[in-house]
């Protein structure tokens, strides 16, 4: 008798989105209750943005995806139910961001991300 298998994370999909700006496509790796918390200068660790479930974090990825800039998904690595990656991206006045992400998976997606940036000042 075999295992099951666990669903995969779709990281080309991840790619696709991240690079393409697609918001949708990001969207769809997420759990419906899942949680995002980002880390930043303005929501430093003991007061992180938290948002929860796929209509809020939908709405934070529609400003992201909406805004005159280049993404690139530098790395990413998977291990069972936990994700890494690192995002670079430029605007186009040459201000660039970096970000990187933890994340836990339920069944394939997206059920917890942490998610720490940081900006060209």
């Amino acid at each position: 008798m075999g295992t099951a298998a666990r669903p995969a994370f779709d990281t080309e999909a991840l790619r696709r989105g991240i690079e393409g700006r697609d918001a949708g496509t990001l969207l769809s790796l997420y759990a419906d209750d899942a949680d995002l918390r980002v880390v930043d200068r303005n929501s430093q660790p003991s007061r992180p943005t938290v948002m929860h479930g796929r209509e809020r974090i939908g709405e934070m990825l529609n400003d992201v995806c909406g805004r005159d800039m280049t993404h690139r998904l530098e790395q990413c690595v998977v291990q069972g139910d936990h994700v890494a990656f690192t995002e670079s991206c430029e605007y186009p006045d040459g201000t660039k961001v970096l970000s990187n992400s933890m994340m836990s998976l339920k069944n394939g997606r997206i059920a917890d991300q942490t998610m720490v940036q940081a900006w060209d000042e």
